[in-house]
């Protein structure tokens, strides 16, 4: 193997990286850089230029812009009060309740909504003032805000279960969507867990008991909102329509109930919120483009084939081999964002996984669970920074508080990795895979 090609490509990447360059115009300088190492510079132009727009010619992609604008039209209908409150009927009675309900709140709102960053700042916004105000260290509620945000992530309906499906090749959405639900639900779980021990040790109070008026409305006001995952699973388990037709069915229901029914979202907001969605849609699309090229190139590379090479010869024990690609992904999740991290990283780990037998689709599951946990941690963390923003609390006074429950995190991560059932059982209980 020529060694050239991949050294010149991972250097100028990480150093260009390192000195602020934004992430798309670094693999794309890196890729084309790298394949200048094994092609006449205008032949390497040209076809990484065909590589990235066929990469983006694919149906499948039509379901990120979709579930964009549907989460930004969530994020801004009042979704979030309503699915607190709801919270708070199905957990307030716990010790440290508040920051079960914060935990649970995550949950819905981060699966409806697909975004980590909107879950922190909207259930975290709320609930934040309300423990400070219950008497709980604002450390503590802003750890479990951070932490419980990404559960969304797995949780259908995801953006990054859609790119991992693009990038492995063959492998449905809408069984990534169905895998990700145990998982996504023992993430928060794994929270709640740690939550509950410290909450006990610490005294933090149980909320009051709510009246059957209260239980009534809190479920009346919830229902419409959560009935958007209703639909759209529904509709894909029972074969009405593809998860690509169901964001557009998405789209449709969401602005129904943001501008109809709650009243939240005004006509005069709509351009503001489709600018946002058309913003955010060209910077993920673009980072799968030039994500594409850099696949290629890797391949043309035999980069692949070679790390493939260097793990098995560390070890030929599925065990060994996947804490290996574990360990790897959690310390790229620490410096680098989760879309860019999936494009890159699922043609190196993918074969390997297919060569000790291991499903694509838990494959997905366990790479998109562990780079969830980059977004809690410095220094790009965007979960992290918008929890330190929106609870008040510095950087530094946060970590401490957070380390319980990276440790819930890695606990359920490794439980993931190896029971691949935790994945799987969904997908086939409804004969998905």
């Amino acid at each position: 193997m020529d060694w050239l090609a991949p050294l010149v490509m991972f250097s100028s990447f990480f150093v260009l990286v390192l000195i602020g360059v934004p992430v798309s115009f670094s693999i794309g300088i890196a890729t084309l850089a790298s394949a200048a190492t094994m092609l006449p510079l205008h032949v390497a132009i040209t076809v990484v230029s065909q590589k990235m727009a066929a990469g983006l010619d694919n149906f499948s992609l039509l379901a990120i812009p979709f579930f964009v604008f549907a989460g930004i039209l969530m994020n801004s209908g009042g979704i979030a009060q309503r699915l607190i409150n709801l919270s708070q009927i199905l957990v307030g009675r716990m010790p440290g309740s508040l920051g079960h309900v914060n935990v649970m709140a995550n949950m819905m709102f981060g699966s409806i909504s697909g975004s980590a960053v909107a879950a922190a700042a909207a259930v975290g916004g709320t609930m934040a003032p309300l423990q400070k105000q219950a008497g709980y260290n604002p450390a503590y509620s802003a750890a479990v805000n951070v932490t419980s945000c990404i559960t969304g992530l797995l949780i259908p309906p995801s953006n990054v279960l859609i790119v991992y499906a693009l990038t492995a090749g063959g492998v449905s959405v809408a069984t990534l969507f169905m895998a990700g639900y145990i998982p996504g639900i023992l993430m928060g779980l794994s929270i709640m867990v740690v939550g509950y021990i410290i909450s006990k040790r610490r005294g933090y109070p149980v909320s009051e008991r709510p009246t059957l008026a209260q239980i009534f409305k809190a479920f009346i006001d919830a229902i419409p909102s959560l009935l958007m995952i209703v639909i759209v699973m529904g509709g894909i388990i029972a074969g009405v329509f593809t998860a690509t037709e169901a964001s557009a069915i998405a789209v449709v229901y969401t602005f129904i109930l943001s501008v109809l029914i709650y009243r939240q979202v005004k006509v005069r907001d709509l351009p503001k919120i489709i600018l946002e969605s058309v913003v955010t849609t060209a910077i993920v699309l673009l980072l799968i483009g030039i994500s594409v090229g850099m696949s290629w190139a890797m391949t043309n590379a035999d980069i692949p084939y070679a790390i493939s090479d260097a793990l098995m010869s560390v070890s030929d024990n599925p065990i060994v081999i996947l804490l290996i690609i574990n360990v790897i992904l959690l310390i790229v999740g620490v410096f680098m964002d989760m879309t860019p991290a999936v494009l890159i990283f699922t043609p190196i780990f993918l074969p390997i996984a297919t060569q000790l037998c291991m499903d694509p689709v838990h494959f997905g599951i366990m790479m998109v669970f562990n780079l969830c946990i980059g977004l809690c941690t410095p220094p790009v963390g965007s979960a992290l920074f918008i929890g330190c923003s929106v609870s008040g609390v510095k950087l530094k006074h946060l970590i401490g508080p957070m380390m319980p429950f990276f440790l819930a995190l890695v606990v359920s991560l490794f439980a993931v990795t190896y029971i691949p059932q935790l994945s799987l059982f969904l997908p086939h209980l409804f004969g998905m895979h």
